[in-house]
Formats: C-alpha cells, sequence, structure tokens
C-alpha cells in the first residue's frame, strides 16, 4: 500500500502535559486550550469566527500504533473491542476528531474549549461543522 505524508498545520498548547490526566473527551472537564497555527497557514484562518463550532484533526503523536484492539476507556472490566469501533488513541493511524468551539482568535492562534488533546499534539488540520442537509 502507498505511503502518505502529512504536514501539520500547527501544534496544541494546553495545560494537559500527560496522557493519565487527559480527560477521554473533550467534554468531560477539558480545560480551553490553544490551536497554534503556523503563520505561514494565516490565509486558511481568514474566515473563522468566534463562537464557530469547528472539527480539529490531530495526529495522536504519543498513542500506541500496533493496537488492534483495546478496552474501551481503558477498562479492564469492559470487554475487548477493535479499535475501529471505540474512539481509542492507540490505533494504527492515531488521528484525533475532536469537536471544539472558538472562543478567542490572536492572530494564528485560537482559543478553544472541549480539546483533549495534551499539550504540543500536532494539528493536522481544522474542518467546518456543516449544516444538516435539512437546513440548507
Amino acid at each position: 500500500m502507498a505511503g502518505y505524508e502529512l504536514e501539520p498545520i500547527g501544534r496544541v498548547e494546553s495545560a494537559l502535559t500527560d496522557l493519565e490526566s487527559a480527560p477521554r473527551q473533550g467534554d468531560e472537564g477539558a480545560p480551553d486550550a490553544w490551536l497554534a497555527i503556523d503563520e505561514a497557514m494565516a490565509p486558511g484562518l481568514r474566515d473563522l469566527a468566534i463562537g464557530d463550532e469547528v472539527i480539529v484533526l490531530t495526529w495522536l503523536d504519543r498513542g500506541r500504533r500496533d493496537e488492534l484492539t483495546t478496552h474501551p476507556r481503558g477498562d479492564q472490566n469492559r470487554p475487548v473491542q477493535g479499535v475501529f469501533s471505540t474512539r481509542s488513541p492507540d490505533r494504527p493511524n492515531p488521528i484525533g476528531l475532536h469537536t471544539v468551539v472558538i472562543l478567542a482568535i490572536e492572530g494564528t492562534r485560537l482559543r478553544v474549549r472541549n480539546l483533549e488533546a495534551i499539550d504540543r499534539t500536532p494539528i493536522l488540520d481544522i474542518k467546518p461543522i456543516l449544516e444538516p442537509r435539512s437546513e440548507r
């Protein structure tokens, strides 16, 4: 199979510094964090606004890439599941998917709510949440 190259567009700046202290999901007590986007990407940020809900894709660089099964949420009392039916950071391609709200914009830095990624996590992309087809 062909390989692919991904270049981070920035990094997460967060008070979360280790996997053990990070919540499993952003709405489970994640502190506000910053998306520190590279200056070269500034034109891509131009239409984002405070209050926007966006999807942030990250590379969970501290996740294990050799995992195909896991106990959901790390709970050994739960039955083992395949990683593709979980949100585990340990998976062949550790891509994180985070729905966040933009709280502030300072140049190429976006302050966001509900990001459980730990400090220095590479950011791959930011995407808008599209309105449902029924509302178009």
